[in-house]
């Protein structure tokens, strides 16, 4: 498998998650390596010194550390989904969602799910502010069935993630909030055969070792 892209991942990081995604639909075969995060192997510390996944590394040596660089290469190589044609509104409208995700919500996010790591915010507000964007993205969600319209793209595949693990911070609290429509988007992609295909898994990857072929499964179906 030397011969393939190489992608460092962590089953459970969000972003690891929205890269798997994004390489399962297009079909871009590699060679996955599934990495502890408290033990990191010396191949991901020499691949990238930031030392967070995901991390792809192209056969010709080009190393991609961010999770969206990776979608938007994977996709632009093959898009079979319209992931980036979205079928109301642009990518670049699909891009500033995302950077909200990404920039103020996770920080919410971080503080109501590990308050011992941040024992100065206030978790209180880092709620508010969460359940406010939240509810930002069940107004959108009112009049179509995913964030751009009446098709997945790449804004529902890369800000689900980040949803999902809010969702899991209280599954009571969460299934009792007004949101059935975001609620039953997050439910219907967790249900997806796409979303099932990234998850499976793995041994950890250790140094000196070949990890598995990737995308695991045939089939790429998602939410419709």
């Amino acid at each position: 498998m030397s011969a393939l892209p190489v992608l460092y991942s962590f089953r459970r990081c969000p972003y690891a998650m929205r890269a798997r995604l994004a390489l399962a639909v297009s079909g871009q075969v590699c060679e996955l390596r599934e990495v502890v995060l408290r033990a990191k192997p010396q191949g991901l510390l020499q691949a990238s010194p930031k030392a967070t996944v995901p991390v792809l590394v192209l056969p010709d040596g080009t190393v991609l550390e961010q999770s969206l660089d990776i979608m938007r290469w994977a996709l632009a190589m093959n898009d079979p989904a319209g992931w980036l044609t979205p079928s109301s509104g642009t990518e670049v409208a699909m891009l500033a969602l995302i950077a909200e995700c990404d920039g103020p919500f996770k920080q919410a996010l971080d503080r109501c799910k590990y308050p011992s790591r941040y024992p100065e915010a206030d978790g209180a507000q880092a709620r508010v502010q969460a359940v406010e964007w939240l509810q930002g993205l069940e107004t959108r969600l009112a009049g179509q069935p995913f964030l751009f319209g009446d098709h997945a793209a790449l804004a529902d595949m890369a800000i689900a993630p980040f949803v999902r693990q809010f969702a899991g911070i209280d599954a009571g609290w969460w299934d009792a909030q007004p949101w059935p429509q975001l609620q039953a988007w997050l439910a219907q992609w967790q249900a997806c055969h796409l979303f099932e295909s990234v998850m499976h898994k793995l041994p950890a990857w250790m140094d000196g070792t070949e990890g598995v072929a990737f995308p695991h499964t045939e089939g790429t179906e998602q939410p419709a």
